[in-house]
């Protein structure tokens, strides 16, 4: 198989009913093209995969970096703090907690004004880990700017500001 054959698994019907391979860039997208959604998940997918290529050498996630990055900035949350300031569902952040506990970069200390519920902290070897994904990251950040450039990125961070 060619080169072009493997990017052409899209197919569009000619005029006689028999399908055409066509290149996924010539596919139209119609109203597609002036929704915000759209753009804004296309360019998600570009952001979590580069962000994974470039953490890939740490095996971390977005979910599990903005975790780790709350917990270091405010030692002590709840589960339930995390899982509302982030938008995570509680039952999927129960799951990572458990992953990034046993990687040893998370524990969960039990509260002393609630039984019911935990303190986040970050572990020694997780506060040594977070420095080193925020390097990462901060690397990451600059792929960003390249693709879109610096006042584009800024201007970016401005509008979506209002969501964070």
């Amino acid at each position: 198989m060619t080169a072009s054959a493997t990017q052409t698994s899209p197919r569009k019907r000619a005029g006689n009913g028999a399908a055409r391979r066509i290149d996924a860039d010539e596919i139209g997208l119609d109203a597609l093209v002036g929704h915000a959604g759209y753009a804004v998940r296309r360019f998600q997918i570009w952001i979590f995969q580069d962000f994974i290529k470039t953490l890939g050498e740490v095996d971390i996630r977005p979910t599990q970096y903005s975790v780790l990055t709350v917990i270091g900035a405010n030692p002590g949350l709840s589960q339930m703090a995390v899982a509302k300031r982030l938008g995570i569902e509680r039952a999927r952040l129960v799951h990572l907690l458990d992953s990034l506990e046993q990687r040893k970069l998370v524990k969960r200390i039990k509260s002393k004004l609630d039984r019911r519920s935990h303190a986040l902290h970050l572990t020694a070897q997780g506060e040594t880990a977070l420095a080193k994904f925020k390097r990462l990251a901060a690397e990451h950040e600059r792929h960003v700017e390249e693709k879109i450039g610096k006042a584009n990125r800024e201007q970016l961070l401005q509008i979506l500001a209002g969501f964070t």
